[in-house]
């Protein structure tokens, strides 16, 4: 009995040093299954976002194209709003699926940022179906856009711990009166 009482220590080692690897085991296993879930998240998010981004630009590309037709937009290909009429119904068919998966994936801030941008985009599409021939108008539309645009990518920048990016503002040649 005795031996066995001199090994009982070991013994004991050997159970608490095999329990205490097995607990450390199952929390890393736990730590990597949550950081890989959550790496998956962003990517899926990222994605999204990105994915609006592209929706909504292909309608902003478009008002530019149409604004040029109006005169009001130095864009270098125009196109008449008839000749666009079948593109922006598609762009904005399009924005509406992608609208939903930033409603369902987005935080708040880039789900309020996006709003702002889609309804400056929207007010640019309205100016141009009343055939509006007013670049000035026309440029404070464009800069409230752009402001959108900015506000959007930086709350997702934020959202996804990006550093900070371009913000995309080239100067362009001013309008020279109506076409």
């Amino acid at each position: 009995m005795s031996a066995f009482l001199q090994q009982l220590p070991a013994l004991i080692g050997v159970v608490i040093g095999a329990l205490g690897s097995y607990l450390a085991v199952v929390r890393s296993d736990r730590a990597r299954l949550r950081s890989e879930t959550a790496a998956r998240w962003e990517e899926r998010r990222l994605a999204v976002y990105a994915d609006y981004a592209r929706t909504l630009k292909t309608s902003v590309t478009l008002t530019y194209r149409i604004a040029a037709h109006l005169g009001n937009d130095p864009h270098p290909h125009p196109l008449s709003p008839e000749e666009a009429a079948p593109a922006q119904a598609e762009a904005t068919q399009a924005r509406d699926p992608a609208g939903e998966a930033l409603l369902l994936l987005g935080s708040g801030e880039v789900v309020e940022k996006a709003r702002a941008w889609v309804v400056a985009v929207m007010e640019m599409e309205r100016f141009l179906r009343e055939e509006t021939r007013d670049p000035e108008a026309w440029q404070a539309l464009l800069e409230r856009q752009r402001a959108g645009r900015e506000g959007y990518y930086r709350a997702v920048r934020e959202d996804l711990a990006l550093p900070p990016g371009h913000a995309a503002r080239w100067p362009l040649p001013p309008v020279s009166g109506n076409r």
